[in-house]
């Protein structure tokens, strides 16, 4: 049987024709071996047909068309011509070798050739893709290399959409580095605490903010020397001066044990350290909150940016989170729970990484459930309205926070919620009336410019003097003179439509009276009908 092998070039399609594989026989390691030697190679492989791409577009479009296993209009022509034509009563003796199966099960159902993709396949095109430059001769060195980074980079360009304010991935980031900053701050602080608190013990339980703390026990450093003088630096500190007078009292009776300055110099490093990375925490946190803003504004109104940026990095992506359904976005980070408990066959999880929000904590126990279910519906609408919609904003949002709201008082005290359908709608609304709002902002700018031009040319005019008042006493005569024909055609107009009027009005009146006197004859014409009806039966009884 014989074997055509497709090949997708950055430059075009090549088919080539593999004979004489029964001798050589399709043992994997001797085509390897085979493939290297361009002699033996080329008397098995031979180029029967190549159908260049007419532009970079269309190499792109066929590239995309490759990629997604979809046979284009091209290709199939290209086949046809080429290979041998397949009937339907006989079965075909060739088959077409392919890299991707997908493209092969497509092709094998529209033009029922057959397709074949396997080791053996894959070697051989792996042979013309070493070789493929010396099969075209028209080809000059460097050609090929070329058409492969052009392609390269703008088939990577259309399957990623570049948008720099919706990079998704820095928020997939910002969120990790801000869980493992939580943990490192929260080590550090307890080290810190630890280790003072061998020299100022009392320090832990009038301070309990960690990074308060490290800031007291730096400005303090030795217990000893702590004076009154320092009671102002304290209260700025702490913001309370009580606590620094507290402060103060609780170092001149400390139990605590002197340090050394070397010791003190190091736990005066370290508190250093941990304010640093508490204040970096804050500013990474301030990012993520811009960086929500612009990537996903309506989830992250409906349940903060925190929780946002959570499913957002647990789903991978912000397209992966819209294509998740409400019930999966429900227990998104409870996968171990989830997974022990059909094991198990017990009760499955209720909630994964929403339960951080503020929602579910607000709800009684028994809701606790249902909550999650409806935050999750809303929390898959605005992903997919941040994903898929064009202009960003937070009205969508605003609206489905509104209707969390309304459903934790409908659990609470029975109030009935709105429908989604109204919501939505006035969502819409506020949308739609924001863009009209930005629209009117810039025609007055255009206005204001026009006003300007109009500006100079009154001052042009003025430099005229007595030719523009002429002009403008032209144009009122002209205008009055106007106005006058106009008010004319206005009354004679009315007074046509009067006349019309009156006549219709006697055409319906005559109308009316005819059809009395029809219908008064019509009468008469009966009646007689009736008499004559009954004197007959009458002179029939006679007889």
């Amino acid at each position: 049987m014989a074997l055509f092998l497709l090949y997708e070039s950055a430059s075009g399609y090549a088919l080539l024709h593999a004979h004489g594989l029964d001798e050589i026989g399709q043992n994997t390691e001797a085509v390897r071996n085979s493939i290297t030697d361009l002699n033996r190679f080329g008397k098995v492989v031979q180029l029967t047909a190549f159908h260049p791409f007419e532009s970079a577009l269309d190499a792109l479009n066929q590239c995309n068309a490759v990629s997604e296993g979809l046979m284009t209009d091209e290709l199939r022509s290209f086949l046809e011509l080429n290979l041998p034509k397949v009937k339907a009563d006989k079965k075909p003796k060739f088959k077409l070798g392919l890299v991707d199966t997908k493209i092969g099960s497509h092709i094998h159902e529209v033009t029922k050739i057959p397709c074949e993709s396997g080791d053996f396949v894959h070697e051989l095109l792996r042979g013309v893709r070493l070789h493929f430059s010396k099969f075209l001769k028209d080809l000059k060195p460097g050609d090929l290399e070329k058409a492969q980074l052009g392609l390269g980079h703008s088939y990577s360009r259309a399957k990623v959409k570049f948008n720099v304010n919706r990079v998704d991935n820095m928020v997939i980031q910002a969120i990790f580095l801000l869980d493992t900053l939580d943990k490192d701050v929260n080590s550090f602080s307890m080290r810190v605490r630890e280790w003072y608190s061998w020299h100022f013990p009392e320090l832990v339980k009038i301070v309990n903010d960690n990074y308060l703390y490290a800031k007291a026990a730096k400005y303090i450093e030795d217990k000893s020397k702590l004076t009154e003088d320092k009671i102002p630096g304290l209260t700025d500190i702490l913001g309370d001066e009580d606590k620094a007078k507290e402060i103060l009292e609780a170092a001149k009776a400390s139990m605590g044990q002197d340090l050394s300055p070397i010791d003190l110099i190091n736990v005066q490093q370290f508190a250093q350290r941990v304010m640093d990375l508490s204040e970096y925490r804050r500013k990474l946190y301030d990012y993520l909150v811009t960086k929500m803003s612009d990537i996903a504004p309506n989830l992250a109104s409906l349940i903060g940016e925190v929780v946002a940026a959570r499913l957002i990095s647990h789903a991978g992506s912000l397209t992966n989170l819209a294509k998740c359904p409400s019930s999966t976005l429900q227990i998104l980070g409870a996968e171990k729970a989830l997974f022990r408990a059909l094991k198990t066959k017990g009760n499955t999880p209720k909630y994964g990484l929403i339960f951080h929000s503020s929602f579910i904590g607000r709800a009684s126990a028994k809701n606790k459930g249902r909550m999650a279910r409806y935050l999750a519906n809303k929390c898959s609408i605005a992903s997919r309205i941040d994903c898929f919609a064009e202009n960003g904003s937070t009205v969508f949002g605003e609206k489905l926070r509104e209707q969390v709201e309304e459903r934790l008082d409908f659990y609470d005290n029975g109030v009935a919620p709105r429908k989604n359908i109204d919501v939505m709608k006035a969502a819409i609304e506020i949308n739609q009336n924001k863009d009209t709002e930005m629209e009117t902002e810039e025609v007055p700018t255009e206005a204001s410019g026009k006003k300007s031009k109009k500006k100079k040319s009154k001052a042009a005019a003025a430099e005229n003097g007595e030719a523009m008042d002429e002009d403008k006493e032209a144009l009122e005569d002209s205008k009055s003179e106007k106005k006058k024909k106009k008010e004319k055609r206005k009354m004679e107009q009315q007074d046509k439509d009067v006349k019309n009027s009156d006549e219709q009005d006697g055409t319906a009146k005559k109308k009316k009276k005819k059809s009395k006197a029809e219908d008064g004859e019509d009468l008469q014409s009966a009646s007689e009908i009736k008499k004559k009806k009954k004197k007959k039966s009458k002179n029939e009884d006679d007889e």
